[in-house]
């Protein structure tokens, strides 16, 4: 009564005028109920099968429903989406994620702290299957669950490497934030696109007068824009930093 596809099957048009079209083509037994295809990443299917599938829901409605479970709405083709009724499925809220973690936990017997528990929900953003891994592969490599072993094994920057960075941006001179950045970043293997995310969110907390505010966040999505594209993470830090020393003489400008 289910025939259940997921992206590590082939799901090309041979597929769709084969297994597909036969399971749905064929009554269920005393014409009772209906039978269910399922299409997991059904956006990793090709254009073509996309259109042959099209066909498919449209005669064989009486007897079969057709569910197609997707990441990016854009890439199913609208004749497709026009089809179908639409459920968003948004990331969990932490009160959601909180009791089935503490759950896990006490299955489990896992040493956690408080500390710990807040940064894997704030890691992992809504989606439990990640929060789930965060705190597995912390667990197994430290034994003790905390905010610094949640970080460290993600190889997530931690909120007092942030706070330095900030503090040798808009306090220091160009050459010594720029040399104590790198060196962090080579001690402790971060990231320049997992830095920018967390400075982000901090330019967001501090109060800086608003024109500073949009120059930096107007320099910073650039940059990302930049890093996304390739480019030398050595040349980017230059730009960040020197569109935080700008921000630094405009907010003096301003007082």
């Amino acid at each position: 009564m289910v025939l259940e596809l997921n992206a590590s099957d082939d799901r090309g048009i041979d597929i769709v005028r084969g297994p597909i079209l036969n399971f749905a083509s064929t009554r269920t037994i005393f014409k009772k109920g209906f039978k269910l295809v399922i299409l997991d990443e059904a956006d990793a299917m090709t254009q073509d099968a996309q259109n042959a599938l099209r066909r498919v829901i449209e005669k064989f409605t009486e007897n079969t429903r057709f569910c197609l479970i997707c990441n990016y709405l854009s890439k199913i083709i609208p004749a497709l989406q026009s089809r179908c009724t639409r459920f968003r499925f948004g990331p969990l809220t932490p009160e959601l994620m909180i009791p089935r973690l503490k759950y896990v936990i006490a299955e489990e017997r896992v040493d956690i702290t408080e500390d710990g528990m807040k940064a894997i929900v704030t890691l992992s953003s809504g989606d439990m299957r990640r929060a789930l891994n965060i705190l597995q592969s912390t667990y197994m490599a430290y034994e003790k669950v905390s905010e610094d072993t949640v970080y460290t094994c993600t190889g997530h920057p931690l909120r007092s490497d942030i706070s330095s960075i900030l503090d040798w941006m808009l306090n220091k001179d160009f050459t010594t934030a720029y040399k104590n950045i790198m060196q962090l970043k080579t001690l402790k293997g971060l990231a320049l696109h997992d830095i920018l995310m967390e400075v982000h969110t901090y330019v967001h907390r501090v109060d800086f007068p608003p024109s500073v505010r949009i120059h930096l966040l107007v320099k910073m999505a650039d940059i990302e824009h930049r890093l996304a594209s390739g480019t030398s993470e050595k040349i980017q830090l230059s730009s960040l930093i020197a569109a935080f020393q700008v921000a630094r003489d405009m907010v003096v400008a301003e007082a």
